[in-house]
């Protein structure tokens, strides 16, 4: 379970807004990279299942198993889509008298772009799930 410290900045009916610092976790991120344009504070909407309030110091989780599983989607699951395609490409342009090369690219970028639409589809399917959203766990100081 991946947790981060952080401070309520605002609050409806049942989730909460906490403004986070980049931490220490942050440095043995491979991803780490890619949140430098987002500076050191960032705002992330959790839900507020320990009734926190507007001030106080919170700790927010996410669970594991959830971002393994969107990781896959989003980094692995595209890839091994197109490699599929090039494999059924070069496999099927005998049959069908084409130049296996050319369909095979063909059939990669079909299946990438394919593979893109299913993530959306996926992604939108997940967040309506309460396991794929970050939730307050823990107050660890009243404002």
């Amino acid at each position: 379970m991946a947790t981060e410290e952080g401070i309520v900045c605002r609050i409806d009916a049942a989730t909460a807004w906490i403004a986070t610092t980049r931490s220490s976790v942050c440095e043995n991120c491979a991803s780490k990279g890619s949140c430098h344009s987002m500076g050191n504070e960032r705002e992330v909407q959790a839900v507020n299942t320990a009734g926190a309030r507007v001030g106080d110091r919170v700790v927010i989780s996410f669970e594991s198993a959830s971002l393994f599983k969107l990781t896959f989607l989003l980094y692995i699951f595209p890839i091994l889509t197109m490699f599929a395609g090039a494999l059924i490409g070069q496999t099927a342009a005998p049959f069908l008298h084409f130049d296996a090369t050319t369909l095979s690219v063909a059939c990669a970028l079909l299946f990438f772009l394919l593979a893109f639409g299913l993530v959306r589809l996926s992604g939108n399917r997940m967040a309506q799930k309460d396991e794929y959203h970050p939730k307050v766990v823990r107050i660890l100081k009243r404002s």
